[in-house]
């Protein structure tokens, strides 16, 4: 009996690691999802998310940020970047406000904030090396990158670089704006879609440095009017997918890692054919697995889902309503099973099972109330 024993407690520490692990591994998600709004109506909402149920549980507050339109998060998942604005839009130059991620609380301690050097900041990213803050200006039409310190704080910008130029539409592109900017999966190029100029302009990025410099070619073109807004490549990194916001479509491009160069191959709409009411796209986003992108559409307040064949192309699968108005963001879980929406001036965050074996997205129930939801954020 003795000697079984002595065997067996090695045994039941394995066992009892093994499961430690197997639910530290399966632990629910952060979610931080910003109120875009002036004073202290602005800030940023934590949610703890049930990945049985597709339920949000609220978690504290942070306060004491303006205008918080867009998020990113650090590849450690260790610090948070959020746009800062006491006037968004206004005369002042913005600013990209830095956090740490305190524990599994929701709690997020401000570092430091430093300038955006524009007006209307409306997105963030960070590049793969967590050394480097791209910022995207929308009033102002213009980007600039910042360094990311070891503790996560941000130093001054190190560079910055003016659109120039215009489009066909008279009300929305007499002069550039900047909607996006976003890192490459090879942290080679930093990439800005720019709904004033149809134009996705590359720059290559050097995390050493933290500095963007104009590629060549500098650029790649949109269908005339598009107004391209925001910008996602496929998981395995031979596409990108840029959603037009003023043409309600999905533009497919090939990617070149070697010259940075996109070339378009599809074009397809986000809307029913028989919709002739006045809509507006936002945001898309792609599973991680690399099978499903879904794209909203502001007016006919929707979500459009997409299959991607092997070559990369759209096949139109449904198109959900977004259970609020004005579906402004999105953001997918990292096992891939469920869909966040931000209904900003619906003023609720709505949840949808997706489901795998056709993408096809089934409501997880009641959306979440909170003020203007700009931007999700989901903590793994």
């Amino acid at each position: 009996m003795f000697f079984v024993r002595r065997l067996a407690l090695p045994a039941l520490a394995m066992i009892s690691m093994a499961i430690v692990s197997a639910s530290t591994s399966a632990r629910d998600p952060l979610v931080f999802v910003t109120a875009f709004a002036p004073g202290e109506k602005g800030g940023i909402h934590a949610y703890e998310f049930d990945s049985n149920s597709g339920k949000l549980k609220p978690l504290p507050r942070t306060g004491g940020v303006e205008n918080p339109f867009f998020l990113a998060l650090s590849p450690d998942k260790k610090f948070l970047y959020s746009i800062h604005a006491k006037a968004f839009g206004g005369k002042e130059k913005e600013q990209v406000a830095a956090y740490e991620v305190v524990g599994r609380t929701g709690e997020l301690k401000l570092l430091n904030r430093q300038s955006s050097e524009g007006q209307a900041s409306c997105y963030l990213d960070v590049d793969k090396t967590g050394k480097v803050a791209v910022v995207a200006n929308y009033t102002s039409g213009s980007v600039a990158s910042l360094p990311i310190k070891a503790d996560g704080s941000l130093g001054e910008p190190a560079s910055f670089h003016q659109h120039k130029g215009s489009s066909v539409n008279p009300k929305r592109q007499k002069e550039p704006h900047a909607h996006c900017i976003v890192v490459s999966p090879d942290n080679r190029y930093a990439y800005s879609a720019d709904l004033g100029l149809d134009q996705l302009l590359c720059y290559k990025l050097d995390p050493a440095t933290a500095k963007l410099t104009p590629n060549v070619p500098p650029s790649s073109k949109t269908p005339a009017g598009a107004g391209p807004r925001h910008l996602t490549f496929h998981p395995k990194g031979k596409q990108a997918y840029v959603i037009n916001e003023l043409l309600n479509s999905v533009t497919v491009f090939d990617y070149d890692p070697a010259s940075g160069a996109l070339t378009e191959k599809q074009t397809i709409s986000t809307l029913p054919k028989d919709f002739t009411g006045t809509s507006y796209c936002a945001d898309l986003k792609i599973t991680p697995d690399g099978r499903y992108l879904y794209g909203t559409n502001r007016g006919h307040d929707s979500i459009a889902a997409y299959r991607i064949e092997d070559d990369g192309r759209l096949a139109l699968v449904a198109i959900e309503p977004s259970l609020g108005k004005g579906p402004q963001n999105l953001a997918i879980t990292p096992d891939g099973g469920w869909l966040l929406c931000a209904n900003m001036p619906g003023k609720n965050v709505a949840v949808f099972k997706i489901e795998g074996s056709s993408g096809q997205l089934k409501s997880a129930g009641e959306p979440t109330s909170q003020p203007s939801p700009s931007c999700i954020m989901i903590v793994p």
